[in-house]
């Protein structure tokens, strides 16, 4: 059964950082990439960053390069997202996903809100 447990997020203020983990289980994670996305409210899901099986590709929206970077541990089946320099509309329920062939899997998500 497949799993994935995100977590770390919380109420920061602008300027501020925080780092979310995924931890996952069920699968063969050193195998499969991986991706943080995030939903606003009122707005669309929207792909945040990408990591390759081994770590070696990164991808990220324009909204956050320079300044979100996304890692993974597969010893540890766990997947990161570092924020820093965080804004207001990075407030979102963020969630990390995996992907293997046709199939997709999604954590419950959690929340993050920057605000004063």
């Amino acid at each position: 059964q497949v799993q994935l447990v995100e977590s770390g997020g919380g109420l920061v203020q602008p300027g501020g950082s925080l780092r979310l983990s995924c931890a996952a289980s069920g699968f063969t994670f050193s195998s499969k990439p991986m991706s943080w996305y995030r939903q606003a409210p009122g707005k669309e899901r929207e792909l945040v960053a990408t990591i390759t099986s081994a770590g070696g590709i990164t991808t990220y929206a324009d909204s956050v390069k320079g300044r979100f970077t996304i890692s993974r541990d597969n010893g540890k089946n766990t997947v990161y997202l570092q924020m820093n320099s965080l804004k207001p509309e990075d407030t979102a329920i963020y969630y990390c996903k995996a992907k293997s062939g046709p199939y997709e899997w999604w954590g419950q998500g959690t929340q993050v809100t920057v605000s004063s």
